[in-house]
């Protein structure tokens, strides 16, 4: 039986305008899929602030609803894997691109999608984390991959106050790490080391806005987790001591990479890209349980800016666009 409910729902005007509503859907309405969530909490990413936006090259047919996390619990599901009333994530994949996303009261996505709530986690919790935080956990876990240690020095997280560089901060000081914060707001040092980072510096001491930039320079930081890209990243891989990795996983400067191969055949400095949306399902599990164990850090809720829900979700998403915000978005979509 079909079940009415409240989305969001980004549509085109006859003008060719984009704009985004609350609507009223039916369950019937909802992509194919073997499991039905009942969706407890969203959170807000820099992507969805795109789908919303008629430049954004997010959505491709209207209308659509956007939304890249969900956490709630299974309704229905036609895989043995997931039961009635189970606690699931979604993250990645193509929620909120090519599907209907988590700005929804329900979702129905393809099994393969679902991760189970790991233990010591609760579904708001997962989604103080969301796509960000698990893009953070996924850096860190790349990085020890290629050996950077607690004990090896400095690691420099850029684009701190934003959800991934957020999370890194208080995932790495979980870890024992002494965190470098780089940031271009001023009034942000009080948060970011509340979340656990040693010292901030600005955005200019990594990288002073150069034209030309050295292709190598002083061996600063043993690693970097870097959300920002463009030509900071290029000034920070100069910077990186021998051996050292950085972990990349945005493009907010940026799509370019002026740089050399000095960094990379003379310091042997690994460059990591890290794609979260297609993170191998064994993986992902994974590092899903390790948030909701050993790595899940103290200060979690300072990663909270505020809690919304549908109605306010439109301004929301103007704001990660417009950099207004400082932390994590949590949307609220149960009654």
């Amino acid at each position: 039986m079909a079940q009415s409910f409240h989305a969001l729902v980004v549509d085109q005007t006859q003008d060719g305008e984009v704009q985004a509503e609350v609507r009223s859907l039916e369950t019937d309405s909802l992509p194919a899929g073997e499991v039905l969530i009942r969706v407890a909490y969203s959170s807000i990413n820099y992507k969805d602030g795109l789908a919303a936006r008629k430049d954004g090259n997010i959505v491709k047919a209207y209308p659509f609803v956007p939304g890249i996390d969900c956490s709630g619990t299974v309704v229905s599901s036609e895989d043995s894997r997931f039961s009635e009333g189970q606690a699931v994530l979604v993250t990645g994949y193509g929620l909120g691109v090519s599907q209907f996303g988590g700005f929804s009261q329900y979702a129905r996505v393809p099994a393969d999608w679902v991760v189970p709530l790991p233990d010591g986690l609760t579904l708001r919790e997962a989604m103080i984390f969301g796509t960000a935080g698990f893009t953070a956990a996924l850096s860190l876990y790349r990085l020890e991959q290629n050996g950077v240690a607690p004990e090896k020095g400095k690691v420099l997280v850029t684009g701190a106050t934003g959800g991934v560089g957020g999370a890194a901060i208080a995932l790495l000081h979980k870890r024992g790490y002494h965190v470098v914060a780089s940031s271009g707001k001023a009034e942000s040092h009080d948060y970011l080391k509340a979340l656990g980072a040693a010292e901030v510096i600005s955005r200019e001491e990594v990288y002073d806005g150069a034209e030309s930039i050295r292709p190598l320079g002083k061996q600063i930081w043993q690693a970097a987790v870097d959300p920002v890209g463009g030509k900071p990243l290029a000034s920070l891989l100069s910077q990186i001591a021998y051996n050292g990795s950085v972990a990349v996983s945005g493009l907010t400067a940026g799509t370019k990479l002026p740089t050399t191969v000095l960094p990379f055949i003379l310091r042997g400095v690994n460059l990591l890209g890290i794609d979260s949306v297609f993170c191998p399902y064994d993986t992902r599990v994974a590092i899903w349980k390790q948030l909701g164990s050993d790595w899940k850090p103290e200060q979690l809720e300072q990663l909270v800016e505020r809690e919304i829900g549908l109605a306010d979700l439109p301004s929301a998403l103007e704001d990660i666009l417009a950099a207004r915000s400082q932390g994590r978005t949590i949307v609220r979509l149960a009654d």
